[in-house]
C-alpha cells in the first residue's frame, strides 16, 4: 500500500490502526541496533522505513535495499528481513518462536498485532539480520579488493 509521506513522522501518523505497533517495532529495532541508519523509502507501490543498507553484488549493484524494512499496509505491518542463519532465511528460523500465528513468506512477515510477537526473539532476529549483513559487506569488500589488484 502506498502511503503518501515525506518524513518518517508522517508515515507514523498515516499508519492508522498500526501506528502504535509501528512506533513500538521502530523502538525495538533502534534499541537493538542504535547505530543503524533509518530512512524513509518511497517506491511506486510502497512506502516504508528502511533500517541499514545491504551491499549488493549483482547486476543491480548500486540499488538500495534495507537490511530490515517496515511498511504499514491496509491489514497489517509488513516486515522485510534480509539474511540467513544456518543456511535458511532468518524468518524461517524464527517464525515459530517469534511470530506465532502471523502470516509470512521467506523474507516478509505480516503482523496484525505486535503483542503476539515475542520481543526478545524479534530482537534476536534483528541482531542476526545485521550480523549477516555485516558478513556480506566484509565478503563483498574482500571480493572487490581482490579484483581491483
Amino acid at each position: 500500500m502506498k502511503i503518501e509521506a515525506g518524513t518518517i513522522e508522517e508515515l507514523f501518523e498515516a499508519s492508522g490502526q498500526f501506528e502504535e505497533d509501528l512506533r513500538k517495532l521502530d523502538e525495538w529495532i533502534m534499541e537493538t541496533e542504535p547505530h543503524v541508519k533509518r530512512q524513509l523509502i518511497s517506491g511506486t507501490s510502497i512506502t516504508m522505513m528502511g533500517y541499514g543498507e545491504m551491499d549488493w553484488q549483482n547486476d543491480n549493484d548500486g540499488d538500495y535495499w534495507p537490511v530490515i524494512g517496515v511498511a504499514p499496509q491496509k491489514n497489517n505491518l509488513s516486515v522485510y528481513v534480509s539474511g540467513k542463519k544456518d543456511g535458511k532465511p532468518l524468518l524461517e528460523v524464527y517464525t515459530k518462536e517469534v511470530l506465532g500465528g502471523v502470516n509470512n513468506g521467506k523474507h516478509c512477515i505480516r503482523i496484525r498485532n505486535l503483542k503476539k510477537v515475542d520481543e526478545g526473539k524479534m530482537k534476536e532476529a534483528i541482531r542476526d539480520a545485521f550480523a549477516w549483513a555485516a558478513e556480506q559487506r566484509e565478503r563483498f569488500e574482500k571480493k572487490r579488493t581482490s579484483t581491483d589488484e
